[in-house]
């Protein structure tokens, strides 16, 4: 169900651009991430801060996007927000000498550090990839190909989320459930 509602915007963005275009598109992702937002709160009440962050992405570069009438602000959206989450974790690891995704996942995952080391490098690889690969796509490929990527691009966190899946159960205690 989660996975329906974390995709529900990039999918109306995605047939909106088909049946209109990019301004009208974005609009949509901005309503669309208003509601979803809402639903999450409404389900949890709270809203996490991925999705809060999210949330400021979309409305701040969908405003400059349609304030300004130019695509390429919510075209560079995801590469900062991948640009950002890669400095956040490395700040946090190789600075602070904090784990953030221990911070967030650690009263749900009984993991030893280096495996919690482990995988907040992996997360790090996996967003300069992300970011790399979105600023390849929309700085040389149409608008057209991009909003596809950015539905067909769903493939790479699916992925990386069944590896990490993978990869955190065969260290969890055998006693342990994943909540």
């Amino acid at each position: 169900m989660k996975f329906l509602l974390d995709l529900f915007p990039i999918v109306l963005f995605f047939v909106t651009y088909k049946v209109s275009d990019i301004y009208t598109a974005t609009g949509v992702l901005m309503a669309a991430t208003v509601v979803q937002t809402a639903l999450m709160y409404f389900k949890d009440r709270k809203v996490a801060t991925m999705q809060k962050i999210t949330f400021v992405l979309i409305m701040g570069f969908g405003a400059l996007t349609l304030g300004l009438h130019d695509e390429r602000f919510i075209k560079w959206k995801p590469t900062l927000l991948y640009t950002v989450l890669t400095l956040t974790l490395a700040f946090g690891q190789f600075v602070m000498r904090k784990n953030f995704l221990k911070t967030l996942l650690g009263s749900q995952l009984d993991l030893p550090p280096n495996v919690w080391y482990r995988m907040n490098l992996s997360w790090m690889l996996y967003c300069i990839f992300m970011a790399s690969i979105n600023a390849y796509v929309a700085t040389y490929f149409s608008t057209e190909a991009w909003v596809d990527f950015k539905l067909w691009g769903y493939v790479f966190p699916l992925v990386f989320i069944i590896g990490q899946g993978v990869y955190i159960a065969k260290h969890l205690p055998k006693d342990h459930e994943v909540t």
